[in-house]
């Protein structure tokens, strides 16, 4: 490779180059990418940061201008984890630009050429890093389309991903005539070069073609051609990372990985994980040590500052220059609160074509062309790269132009006048779309425009925690997500993801109860406090029985909540009307195993008796050897609470999956079989076999839908047990048994589990489409490995929820 260095060095200034972005002084120049120029620059504190800011020739077109804002935007909702987290932005002045902190990193590309091919290790680093990027995006149905050599920076700590669009993944960017903004890409994947419109599935495919690039230092698809037709070269590649790479460059698409399933089967741990106590190699280390040493000794910014005005962002003021003074003014992006979640929810993003697509605020910095060392080698380029208006024979060949509608159609989502052909040529008009939308009023779909891809979410909201870290949720007149934790409770419109109010005085260790009426209780300390669902003023609580501390809420219908509680160390289940604010009944129940008080279910009501069960955590022992190791369910009268009568059900045991529905019937899992009885007759109605443990069943509309650990979910005649439909979620077999929500209006199933939510149609099981977050842990985040699970929110579609994070689903 040579003895001198193949990095670009830190460049001197040159004339038409930017001395002051702010309240940043211009030292040097870093990279050059297609489109844009990365500068060093130092704070008035001292502290290097990079400012990206157009080219020159590009900075003055209106078509350029706004996606940079919407780029802006874009990398401040997904700042955390890999993604640099924007300081500040400036989009209103004569040159717009963005800054960010400053990490001694090097491009993949530049990597490669410096020290070959990467180690196992490093390659599963920074693929898991890439994936959970992916991750994060693809469960909005979006698509990233900003993976190349030079748009992936490696640094100490993993890798930094720096593009989101059709710019970042550009070899070439120019103004046109009628102030068009021209970009020329530089790869396809198959389906492109079948003239399909690409989807997440794209993502992966180029995901594959950089690990392999990573791992052997060469190209595994020769040009467009092969990319199209022939079989990857991946003989090279470490055996124990070939398999996933070559499902990863799977012509078909349905065939390739999800990102989460990638990034997990590269780092179970996550990629910080995999990355602590180093991950590159030594030279690529000591490069970055020079790097960051060379920065260091640029001169420090004169202390002079210059006049004009001071714009707020968020927290942070924002000091702009004279010329931004005299500019018109433009949007402000701010920065992100500090008390932000590290790794922030993924980003609905707008469709066509009312918003232009985000592409990223940090445009991609390729590997620079050096005259002393061999060129760094780069992804495959579409046939006919060479100019914007030359395809190449290639391309012709396979019917290059026009008839490849969907070559890059689509590419960038909300894109309009895209110019088609063998070049990969995507043109921006001045006016051709609408300013960036704000998080007011983000853009959603209630279909996905591509088959199997899901539903872009309206919004995403991460509650933070609290003390005792309590977090339950209810669904308000599908109007409002109501969170109740020890600390508040709080209302997210189900329309935008905004908070509506949070109300401190009503604090609850227990979800919120709503009723038909559209009351909404909070169960706290001293008695059901009312709380307004629109404005979240509280009212004087509904006080429990004298003496009586609430333990948990079994069920409610109707006014009536059960629930137990606790009064002169002995334990009752209450029936309590709401609209009477008194207790119609108590009977007493077991104490329950020390220190734990029973917590009991409603699982079945009938017109004059309901069904419960206790929680089996805190069954005593003589409980357990009285039932033989069996579950014993409980019927009490309505009116009165007299106990009718308590037994077992078949073999259902005390933690096994149980249900019931409005009909009066029972539902239970023993074994591998699923089990129905009548609660009035106590009699089986009918049983059926299975090959692996169902999960707890649903009923809408007279079918019983129920999840297997085999990741199957079947669809049964809730009356006669016989089938409809069985079909699988394609997740891995033997984890999580999915829990299963029906949608509203009845036409959706959601089977929800620790890998993914599967969305089916109810009435006849064919799988829609998967959402799917990352599941892995970032950079300063926590472990954000919960399980998946769905509320309905009826005309707001659904509420998909994973730990703290929630997002609204649109879904018809």
């Amino acid at each position: 490779m040579g003895s001198s260095s193949p990095l670009q060095p830190i460049g001197p200034l040159r004339d038409d180059d930017p001395r002051r972005c702010g309240p940043y002084t211009v030292l040097a120049r870093l990279r050059e990418s297609a489109s844009a120029v990365r500068y060093l620059a130092r704070g008035g504190d001292g502290t290097p940061v990079v400012i990206t800011a157009p080219r020159a020739s590009l900075a003055e077109l209106p078509a350029f201008r706004r996606r940079f804002a919407a780029e802006a935007r874009t990398a401040e909702r997904l700042a955390g984890g890999w993604v640099p987290e924007p300081l500040e932005v400036s989009v209103g002045g004569p040159l717009p630009w963005t800054a960010t902190p400053y990490v001694p990193a090097l491009t993949l590309g530049e990597a490669v050429a410096l020290a070959g091919p990467l180690p196992e290790r490093a390659v599963r680093v920074l693929g898991a890093g890439l994936a959970e990027t992916l991750a994060r995006v693809h469960a909005t149905g979006a698509v990233l389309h900003g993976l190349a050599p030079g748009t992936v920076l490696l640094a100490a700590d993993g890798p930094r991903l720096t593009a989101f669009g059709a710019l970042g993944a550009a070899e070439a960017a120019q103004a046109r005539a009628g102030g068009q903004l021209s970009v020329r890409l530089g790869y396809l994947t198959p389906e492109q070069a079948a003239g399909h419109e690409p989807g997440p599935p794209s993502d992966v495919f180029v995901l594959g073609l950089l690990l392999a690039y990573a791992a052997t230092g060469t190209p595994p698809l020769a040009d467009a051609d092969a990319i199209a037709d022939a079989e990857p070269a991946l003989g090279a590649v470490p055996e124990d990372l070939r398999p996933l790479i070559a499902r990863c460059l799977a012509k078909a698409p349905e065939d390739r990985p999800g990102a989460g399933e990638a990034a997990a089967a590269l780092s179970l741990e996550g990629a910080a994980a995999l990355a602590r106590g180093g991950w590159l190699p030594d030279p690529l280390t000591e490069a970055l040590d020079a790097q960051a040493a060379r920065v260091a000794a640029l001169p420090a910014p004169d202390d002079e500052d210059t006049d004009g005005r001071t714009v707020r962002v968020g927290r942070q003021a924002r000091r702009g220059t004279a010329a931004d003074t005299a500019a018109p003014a433009g949007p402000v992006v701010p920065r992100p609160s500090a008390a932000a979640a590290p790794v922030p929810p993924p980003l609905p993003l707008p469709p066509a074509p009312q918003a232009p697509a985000p592409v990223p605020a940090l445009l991609p910095v390729p590997a620079p062309a050096l005259p002393a060392p061999a060129p760094v080698p780069a992804l495959p380029a579409a046939a006919g790269v060479s100019a914007p208006s030359a395809p190449s024979a290639g391309s012709a060949g396979r019917g290059a132009g026009p008839s490849r509608r969907g070559l890059l159609t689509g590419l960038a989502a909300g894109v309009t006048g895209a110019v088609l052909g063998g070049g990969g040529v995507l043109a921006f008009a001045s006016g051709d779309a609408e300013p960036p939308r704000t998080d007011a009023r983000p853009a959603a779909r209630p279909r996905p425009a591509v088959p199997g891809v899901p539903p872009r979410p309206r919004w995403a909201h991460e509650h933070p925690a609290t003390a005792r870290s309590t977090l339950h949720a209810a669904v308000w007149r599908d109007r409002a997500l109501v969170l109740t934790t020890d600390a508040h409770t709080t209302a997210v419109d189900l329309t935008t993801g905004k908070r509506l109010w949070q109300a401190a005085g009503a604090p609850s260790a227990h979800r919120a109860l709503t009723f038909a009426d559209g009351r909404l209780l909070v169960a706290g300390a001293d008695g059901f406090r009312p709380v307004s669902g629109s404005d979240g003023t509280v009212g004087r609580p509904l006080p429990y029985p004298a003496g009586v501390r609430l333990s948990s809420v079994a069920g409610s219908s109707g006014t009536v909540v059960w629930f137990t509680g606790t009064a002169a160390s002995r334990t009752y289940l209450f029936a309590y009307d709401t609209a009477r604010a008194e207790a119609l009944w108590r009977i007493q129940v077991p104490d329950g195993r020390a220190p734990r008080t029973p917590v009991h279910e409603v699982l079945a009501l009938r017109p004059d008796m309901l069904v419960v069960r206790q929680d089996p955590a805190s069954l005593t022992a003589a409980q357990v050897k009285a039932a033989k190791g069996l579950a014993v369910f409980h019927a009490h009268d309505r009116a009165t609470g007299a106990r009718r009568w308590f037994r077992p059900f078949g073999a259902a045991r005390p933690g096994g999956a149980v249900s019931g529905d409005e009909s009066g019937r029972l539902y239970t899992a023993a074994g591998t079989g699923l089990y129905a009885f009548d609660t009035g007759t106590r009699r089986p109605l009918w049983q059926l076999p299975g090959t692996a443990a169902f999960g707890r069943a649903r009923v809408a509309g007279g079918t019983l839908f129920v999840a297997d650990r085999d990741q199957n979910v079947h669809a049964f005649d809730a009356a006669t047990g016989r089938a409809r439909w069985r079909r699988g979620t394609e997740a891995t077999a033997g984890g999580d048994v999915p829990e299963v929500t029906v949608g509203p209006g009845g036409r959706t199933l959601f089977a929800a589990d620790g890998a993914q939510v599967t969305a089916f149609g109810a009435g006849d099981g064919r799988r829609l489409w998967k959402f799917q977050d990352a599941g892995v842990r970032a950079p300063g985040g926590g472990d954000s490995s919960a399980a998946y699970s769905v509320s309905v929110a009826g005309a707001a579609g659904v509420v998909v929820r994973r730990g703290r994070r929630f997002y609204g689903l649109p879904v018809e």
